[in-house]
């Protein structure tokens, strides 16, 4: 490869792939230094004979790397990746208070639930709450919701 190739540049925090160009390069004793082009030019300065025997190097939340590189390490990064993304998005997720769902399925207030045991309590009161056996529109929704609200926590956990 050399300065003039493309290069590959991952931003696994934000999930974002691209490819651009190498802009500056300044030669000195102890090597070749490079930023990358625009708009990248914020890219740098980073070793490019490191970037050429490595195959990348890292430059805060961005990777440059050659094109085989990324195609070599893609599905470890993009894992690793989406990993970081969830675990730093949980951080700020305030902490849901489920009771009033589980107590309109009749679900106990503590412990972990599973979907099947989601799904029965709900099967079993939606025969008496839809509309069409003489429930209430109003109460089949709320049912709805709490079924969907502990379903999608319960998916969350697994």
């Amino acid at each position: 490869m050399s300065d003039k190739d493309d290069w590959v540049v991952w931003n696994g925090s934000l999930g974002v792939l691209d490819v651009a160009a190498m802009g500056r390069v300044e030669h000195d004793p102890s090597g070749r230094t490079a930023w990358l082009a625009a708009p990248y030019d914020v890219v740098g300065p980073f070793s490019l004979d490191e970037l050429e025997t490595i195959g990348r190097v890292a430059f805060g939340a961005c990777l440059v790397m050659s094109r085989r590189k990324w195609q070599d390490d893609q599905i470890e990064l993009r894992i690793e990746a989406r990993e970081k993304r969830r675990a730093f998005a949980v951080r700020f997720r305030e902490p849901d208070d489920d009771s009033a769902h589980r107590a309109l399925l009749e679900l106990p207030f503590e412990g972990e639930l599973t979907t099947v045991e989601i799904n029965s309590a709900f099967r079993r009161l939606a025969k008496s709450a839809h509309p069409d056996v003489g429930g209430s529109h109003d109460d089949y929704c709320r049912l709805t919701e709490a079924r969907d609200a502990l379903l999608e926590r319960a998916y969350s956990v697994n």
